[in-house]
């Protein structure tokens, strides 16, 4: 153990390891996508529907990826390797490190859209607007200026580099246990003025009452997407933080944790948004322009909205920096572990690929129409990245984690793996029946519906 610490790093608590897991889970899926996700199809009964999926495809798939990571105690390609070291299911780590780097360079795009959104509501570029469609105008400005989304996506890149360059407790660890409580706090103070708007009921009965009547065969598939979405299973980060883990930790405890953690989130989330909405008579569907262009204009309109604004966009800044500080430790695992590189080698070198691979997402917003408008996908840059690396590859990987566990390692070494000292899992057998064949055939299903449908994530 003090070799691997030494050379790796290890989590030095419990309670550091759940507080960095759950704020890798927990990010722009959880208070960006969430609400609008919710919105739009029926919210409560959306929000029963996705408890359901993160507690029969969510939770199982997360023990898989705790387990593979803490018996090999390597990353997403060396787990694999050690395994079984002559057989292709390597790929399957080199698809989750490689996502992880194309991830991050789209991802830090948006996350720097809310810290400068923190600075624009704390200058009081919004105080003069009186409408939706002036929001939106501010939105376009901001995002067709490349100097504002080149230098926020490099801010928010070289931020995250800091924390992962400290190593995993110092950095990583030490970090989680400063940005998860303050996360929490602000969520919490949010919700509590949202809830007490004039007019906030039928927010709360919106999101908290459901109409099953509503739920359809789309409900579903969302639901079941933003489940896989919000936990980041497929790409490898669970296997990275599972490979720090003491052998004498509890993995289901700590699975359960996590997960609890990031569906409350995305419940409060929900608690932030829908009561404002409302109060506001707005649209609570009005799709991935809600925190950006539609909360804005909400913030003229209530007492002290200003400090709302901003508390509510460095709330959504710190969740996105939570999830990005595990997309860049895995690829820098994969390196100081296969290739023996220095830790914060590897930080600076994968940091620098992935601002340059995020450039063209960067420019995607109107600044050039090269990147604005692919002929070949009829998107833009980023929205193109987002489908392949955000969607198919996260998909993917999900599919071909609960195989691995289910058919080619097996579920009775895995079982072994979580039952190490003595500590026993009571629900195996059932875990054991969904993680072989209700969560594949689940993550078949939703593939299957977004590449006939086209209805991305």
């Amino acid at each position: 153990m003090a070799d691997i610490e030494q050379t790796r790093g290890i989590w030095g608590s419990r309670i550091g390891f759940i507080l960095a897991a759950s704020g890798s889970a927990i990010a722009l899926g959880n208070i960006w996508r969430f609400p609008y996700v919710a919105g739009q199809n029926g919210g409560a009964a959306f929000v029963f529907i996705y408890i359901m999926f993160i507690l029969i495809i969510g939770l199982p798939v997360l023990i898989a990826e705790l387990t593979i990571g803490r018996n090999t105690q390597k990353n997403p390609v060396g787990a694999f390797k050690k395994l079984f070291p002559q057989s292709l299911w390597k790929l399957v780590g080199v698809l989750g490190v490689f996502t992880c780097v194309a991830a991050l360079s789209f991802y830090a795009v948006i996350a720097g859209f809310s810290v400068g959104y923190f600075f624009k509501i704390l200058i009081g570029d919004f105080t003069q607007i009186t409408s939706g469609d002036d929001s939106g105008q501010i939105f376009s400005q901001f995002t067709s200026n490349p100097f504002f989304t080149i230098g926020f996506l490099f801010l928010f890149i070289l931020l995250t580099a800091f924390i992962v360059m400290g190593g995993v407790s110092s950095g990583i660890e030490k970090w989680s246990k400063i940005l998860m409580p303050i996360l929490f706090l602000l969520l919490i103070i949010l919700a509590i003025r949202s809830i007490t708007l004039e007019g906030a009921t039928r927010g709360l009965e919106f999101y908290l009452k459901p109409d099953f009547s509503k739920i359809t065969i789309t409900t579903l598939a969302q639901a079941l997407g933003q489940a896989l979405f919000s936990l980041g299973l497929g790409l490898g980060l669970m296997i990275t933080y599972g490979s720090y883990v003491s052998k004498q930790e509890k993995l289901i405890t700590s699975a359960t944790s996590i997960c609890f953690f990031d569906t409350l989130i995305a419940i409060i989330a929900g608690l932030v948004i829908f009561p404002a909405l409302f109060a506001m008579k707005m649209n609570p569907a009005e799709g991935p322009g809600l925190v950006f262009v539609v909360l804005p204009s909400i913030f003229t309109k209530i007492p002290l909205g200003m400090f709302f604004g901003a508390g509510l966009f460095l709330l959504i800044s710190l969740a996105a920096l939570t999830s990005t500080i595990s997309i860049l430790e895995t690829p820098v695992a994969y390196y100081v572990d296969e290739k023996n590189w220095s830790r914060k080698k590897g930080t600076i070198l994968i940091s620098l690929v992935a601002f340059v691979m995020g450039v063209p997402s960067a420019l995607s917003f109107g600044a050039t129409e090269l990147f604005s408008n692919l002929p070949l996908f009829e998107m833009g840059f980023l929205d193109m990245m987002n489908i392949v690396f955000g969607n198919y590859s996260l998909i993917i990987g999900a599919f071909f984690v609960a195989v691995f566990i289910g058919y080619k390692w097996g579920i009775k070494s895995a079982t072994e793996e979580i039952e190490r000292l003595g500590n026993k899992f009571k629900f195996k057998s059932i875990w054991a029946f969904l993680i072989r064949f209700i969560c594949p055939i689940a993550i078949v299903i939703i593939f299957g519906y977004i590449i006939i449908t086209r209805s991305y994530f």
